[in-house]
């Protein structure tokens, strides 16, 4: 037989194209429409039902960007249609293209009642099946017009990215307002033919299921009159039925799909915006739930149900009803999907608390899986944060978008850092919005790494990113291939059911060890500065606020501030979405950001500073108590408590250097800045150790260019180190001297930017702060502070979740190369046996490592850079302008514990309160430095007792014995959500009123401390 395949298929795709789906809506009657557009904000709906219309007509423009109109339509079904299913086709000037990315809406009725959303690729409203003939029809569309932001020429630079400056030109025009027939037979058969025609281009040519297919497609086109396709169309679903009905084999790839909309909770909208997206999309979904019985939805983001049931109860109640018969399926047990290298420990440990017990209460529903299909890259810390929190899987998609390696497995146990491990998948379709076609299908069965051990993978199924969600289209689909010859199968299945049947294919998975690093999106440490600052502040207040309050409360009585601490802490953890904190959202999100961040530092000062007013007693006094709220003590003044300051120790000196520049000396420390406020030598006076090595200068601004490929809030890539310019021009050197500090000052300025430097010795510390100004008015250039270290390893250390990892400095495998930018929280920390090298930093999170031989003596040079700014200009375009201040120290003969010291110090400075009390015993006080306390804070439940979080901080096996300072009745290890828990692998006994631990490395445990009496 000859080869007509390309005929064939061509065939298919213009009678489909030209004639079928046309033929789906046969008859149609136009719509009457009015419009009102609200002044300003989005109306409530009472208002936007209320407000009078201005008629309006297809073709007219609409919309202007960010706004919102209220359009209304009415008509009435034609007598002739009696019998038959009537739909509403609403198009508001769709792109077929761009679901979730610009203008949506969502259908209410005449009493506020909503329907369903509207996107590009849901336009319909189902007015009656079948009708009578004569139904008087009157919808209400709430329609936003968000403008498009990511464009068919992506990453411009645009000013529509925020309200003020997006202007109020019409971003749309009305395209379509009819009433129409819908010929669900006619439907059907674009889906067979769909679902074939994309089964047919993935099977093999040789084979003879592919013949068979194209011949019965070829027998369904023949058998359609194209000028009668309504009345022809049952007889070509006819030919059809035995290719439909051939059983897949049973060597088949199992695909468990499950309804998803991964909705951003900000990103190219601002975070209003996302509350309407995610009621346009709920809505959606819950109206396709009691249309399709086998049909599955999940949900993730407790943040986002929080949001329906503030403000769409109506909403929100078909939602409880649909989890409630088990087919709307809340997921990860995270407040929100949230980026996972920048959050601290215990913001970390709180995305579960407050997502998890949210489905608790909510629903009643605990769920097991981590759901983070989007999130840039996955720390080490996570498996032991997933495994404290109750839960023992996870799943994510992102990895499969790394550049430059591709990941071995799909389904694998991954170890954390200190040994947890979690079942995990990586779904093989490489989507988190999988729309069901045959390629993706296709491509899940032959992707997937694990072949011949295992045969299950899942797919998240839906418009996503911007919402949207599950269609009709696609269940129809998956109908198809539940048990279809030449595909894998598809069932709708929760991904609970996915993950037992997966978890029991594959007892003995490979293992991955350490951070899932993702080889893309690493610009996203360092975009958006303020964004960053704003958080690592919050956390770091919202510490002392719990263990101040938690004080004063046993200590006075107060009362302790439960509802705000948990509306603050939830505000904090919404701001770690994955979009919002990595700094890749429009202008609008993080200039609110920003706004949010200063309100909650305000009020979380309040507290702190009331809590502690409260333990230092009549302020008059006269008695300055320095309280001390980092994990270690600092001088005379306990870790968690508070004592009057102690006299400072040592002289500190400033002396001019002949040859330029200053020398700076406090007894511990030879600081040597140079005439360009370079630092050219730091000398640990105990050891007579250089720290930098020798030819090179610290403290070495940089300057690169920085235009990456692609996703330029997002991205560095790796050719921006092609071209560097060190700053070293100065436009002022100037020395500080005060009796308990040595500095200098250094200013410089280059291109449009200005850039001043102090650099301090404190009397007593063996640590040289530098505090860094910088008044920054570039574009597309990446900023980094250099530090070379006369150091030889082959590893250093990141602090991370309750712990750190070890990256290499070396690039001896793609693998180790990839890792050119990285994620710390407070230090990075470098060591040869014996002596070694703490960087700590305030704010940033970004850095590099690298590593160069000397052709002067042979040594190495290992160099630490500190990432400060960028300027990329989308999707904002104004990202990172203006005043900027960072705080990091150098620590010359740091060991881990001191790296682990300073970095909480840096970020948690004392305060002094006048009081007429001596002291403040602290709560809880631990003997063993490598054991650090993360939290302080009475327990949820508002029984009375304290919650302590303590970790192993050194990497190795600690014993220590805490102590309270009020008699103490029990101690219970539990988990994250305060629940008495056995997972606990180190020992936790109670002897004599106190409590010895025994932890493994970086273990992790929560205590519940019930007071005697």
């Amino acid at each position: 037989m000859h080869d007509d395949r390309t005929l064939v298929e061509s065939r298919l795709k213009r009678v489909l194209d030209e004639r079928i789906r046309p033929a789906v809506y046969p008859e149609s009657v136009p719509l009457e429409v009015g419009i009102w557009t609200a002044p300003g904000e989005p109306v409530p709906v009472a208002e936007g039902l209320a407000a009078p219309r201005t008629p309006i007509a297809v073709g007219d423009a609409w919309g202007a960007p960010w706004g919102t109109s209220w359009i209304t339509v009415t008509g009435t079904v034609p007598k002739a249609w009696a019998g038959r299913t009537v739909e509403a086709l609403i198009d508001l000037g769709f792109d077929a293209n761009m679901p979730g990315f610009q203008c949506e809406g969502l259908v209410y009725r005449p009493d506020g009642t909503p329907v369903k959303g509207l996107n590009p690729q849901n336009q319909w409203v189902r007015i009656a099946a079948p009708a009578a003939g004569g139904e008087q029809v009157l919808l209400h569309v709430e329609a936003a017009s968000n403008p498009v932001i990511l464009d068919y020429h992506p990453f411009l630079p645009t000013e529509l990215g925020d309200k003020d400056t997006a202007g109020d030109q019409p971003q749309y025009k009305l395209t379509r307002m009819d009433l129409a027939v819908f010929d669900e037979t006619v439907w059907q058969l674009v889906i067979d033919l769909e679902v074939l025609g994309e089964l047919m281009a993935e099977l093999p040519v040789d084979g003879a299921r592919r013949w068979d297919v194209l011949r019965a497609v070829e027998r369904a086109l023949d058998a359609i009159d194209l000028q009668d396709v309504n009345g022809t169309a049952a007889a070509a679903r006819s030919e059809l039925t035995d290719v439909l009905a051939a059983p897949a084999v049973p060597s088949a790839h199992r695909i468990s799909a499950i309804g998803h909309a991964h909705i951003d909770s900000a990103w190219l909208w601002p975070l209003r915006e996302t509350v309407r997206k995610v009621a346009r999309t709920t809505a959606n979904m819950t109206a396709l739930l009691e249309d399709e019985p086998d049909f599955l939805y999940t949900m993730s983001q407790a943040q986002q149900f929080a949001w329906i049931k503030e403000h769409r109860p109506e909403v929100y109640a078909r939602v409880q009803k649909a989890v409630a018969e088990g087919r709307f399926v809340p997921a990860g047990g995270m407040w929100v999907e949230s980026d996972t290298n920048m959050p601290s420990s215990e913001a970390m440990a709180r995305q579960f608390v407050h997502g998890k017990r949210f489905f608790l209460d909510e629903f009643g529903v605990e769920n097991h899986e981590a759901w983070l299909p989007d999130t840039f890259g996955f720390t080490g810390g996570l498996p032991q944060i997933i495994r404290n929190a109750g839960s023992k899987w996870l799943l994510t998609q992102k990895i499969s978008w790394s550049q430059i390696n591709k990941f071995p497995h799909h389904t694998f146990l991954w170890e954390g850092i200190d040994g947890t491990r979690i079942f995990t998948h990586f779904p093989p379709v490489d989507t988190y919005n999988c729309s069901m076609k045959g390629s993706e299908i296709a491509h899940a069965a032959r992707n997937f790494k694990d072949k011949g051990v295992a045969r299950h993978s899942l797919a998240p199924t839906g418009w996503g990113d911007g919402g949207g969600g599950t269609t009709r289209e696609m269940v129809a689909k998956a109908g198809r291939m539940k048990d279809l010859e030449g595909s894998a199968t598809v069932r709708w299945e929760k991904p609970a059911e996915f993950f037992a049947k997966a978890e029991a294919e594959y007892p003995n998975p490979p293992v991955w060890v350490g951070e899932l690093y993702l080889e893309l999106h690493r610009a996203t440490l360092t975009s958006q500065a303020k964004t960053k600052q704003g958080n690592r502040r919050s956390e770091n207040l919202l510490r002392e606020a719990e263990l101040w309050c938690a004080t004063a409360s046993l200590r006075t009585g107060a009362a302790y501030p439960y509802e705000q601490l948990d509306r603050i802490w939830k505000t904090v953890l919404l701001h770690q979405f994955h979009d919002i904190l990595p700094g890749s959202s429009i202008a609008w999100v993080h200039r609110e950001a920003e706004a949010t961040y200063a309100a909650l530092a305000a009020e979380l000062d309040s507290l702190i500073d009331g809590a502690q007013q409260a333990l230092a007693g009549d302020s008059a006094g006269g008695r300055e108590l320095v309280f001390n709220s980092a994990p270690h003590p600092r001088s005379v003044v306990p870790a968690g408590g508070a004592a009057p300051a102690a006299l400072g120790s040592g002289a500190c000196e400033v002396i001019e250097r002949p040859e330029g520049g200053f020398l700076l000396r406090n007894g511990l420390l030879d600081v040597v800045v140079d005439a360009d406020g370079l630092v050219a030598s730091v000398v640990e006076v105990a050891s007579g150790r250089e720290t930098v090595a020798p030819g090179t200068r610290a403290n070495l601004l940089q300057l690169h260019p920085d235009f990456p490929n692609m996703w330029d809030a997002w991205d560095v890539d790796q050719f921006y180190r092609n071209t560097v310019t060190d700053l070293t021009a100065v436009d002022a050197l100037t020395a500080l001297s005060a009796p308990d500090q040595a500095a200098v000052r250094v200013a410089r300025s280059f291109g449009s930017s200005t850039v001043v430097q102090t650099l301090t010795l404190r009397a007593g510390e063996q640590r040289l702060d530098i505090d860094t100004e910088v008044d920054w008015h570039e574009t597309e250039k990446f900023l980094k502070a250099a530090f070379p270290l006369d150091v030889h390893t082959e590893r250093y250390a990141a602090e991370t979740q309750f712990g750190h990892l070890y990256r290499p400095t070396h690039t001896n495998t793609s693998w180790d190369a990839a890792k050119f930018e990285a994620c710390n929280h407070r230090f990075v920390h470098l060591d040869e046996p014996g002596w070694g090298v703490a960087l700590v930093t305030a704010s940033t999170y970004g850095h590099d490592v690298t590593r160069a031989v000397r052709d002067t003596d042979g040594g190495t040079t290992t160099t630490v850079r500190f990432s400060l700014l960028r300027a990329p200009r989308f999707p904002d375009p104004k990202t990172d302008q203006g005043l900027h201040r960072f705080r990091h120290a150098l620590v010359p003969g740091a060991a881990i514990g001191d790296a682990v010291r300073e970095g909480y110090r840096i970020g948690l400075p004392e305060r002094r309160v006048t009081g007429s009390a001596e002291q403040v015993a602290p709560l809880v006080q631990l003997d063993n430095d490598a054991l650090v306390v993360s939290a302080v804070k009475l327990a949820d439940d508002r029984s009375g007792d304290l919650i302590v979080r303590v970790y192993e901080a050194g990497g190795g096996r600690a014993r220590g014995l805490l102590t309270t300072s009020y008699p103490l009745a029990g101690a219970v290890p539990c988990d994250l959500l305060e629940r008495p828990w056995d997972g606990t692998r180190g020992e936790v006994a109670v002897e004599d009123g106190a409590v010895r631990l025994a932890l493994r490395p970086f273990e992790l445990v929560t205590l519940r401390l019930s007071a005697a009496g």
